[in-house]
């Protein structure tokens, strides 16, 4: 990975989380640096900011393995709603706030949803728009859903099947 993208090997986001608190969440850098100044959302599985091994990081979700950190320091859990970035947050309504109550995971009933969001964004005409006004709101009724429904045993299946998603 160092040989061809370089250093840092961490790319660490503000991202918004528990009572809308900001925090800074890690991943393995994916692109190249600075890449993320040209826009936040990554489009099609081939966007030319990912470097080469960063599109097999981010095809079996290897990337997120760092947010182990997160979940270490308390900023996140295993499972719970995926923590969005400030500019998006800002545009929940009353009603999806509700998301900030619980802390942030590194998968949900969102991620497994929107496991090929990348492919459904590389379709769209204008990608932000289609998830600002398609994507994230259907991502914030799942985790609306965790929410109400958030337990072990809900958490253990949604462990299985990233699991199985990220090997199939």
């Amino acid at each position: 990975m160092i040989v061809t993208s370089g250093f840092p090997i961490f790319y660490l986001q503000t991202r918004v989380g528990r009572n809308g608190k900001d925090f800074k969440l890690f991943k393995f850098r994916t692109m190249y640096t600075n890449a993320d100044q040209k826009g936040l959302l990554t489009v099609g599985g081939h966007d030319p900011r990912v470097t080469k091994i960063g599109y097999y990081l981010r095809k079996y979700k290897l990337d997120e393995l760092p947010q182990l950190f997160n979940v270490l320091f308390g900023t996140m859990s295993l499972v719970g709603p995926r923590p969005e970035v400030r500019k998006y947050v800002d545009l929940y309504t009353n009603e999806q706030r509700n998301v900030l109550s619980v802390r942030p995971g590194i998968t949900d009933f969102a991620s497994l949803e929107f496991i090929n969001e990348n492919d459904l964004l590389a379709k769209s005409i204008n990608p932000e728009q289609t998830y600002i006004d398609e994507i994230m709101p259907a991502k914030l009724a799942l985790n609306a859903r965790y929410i109400a429904q958030q337990g072990v045993l809900t958490d253990l299946k949604i462990i299985l099947n990233t699991i199985f998603k990220i090997v199939k």
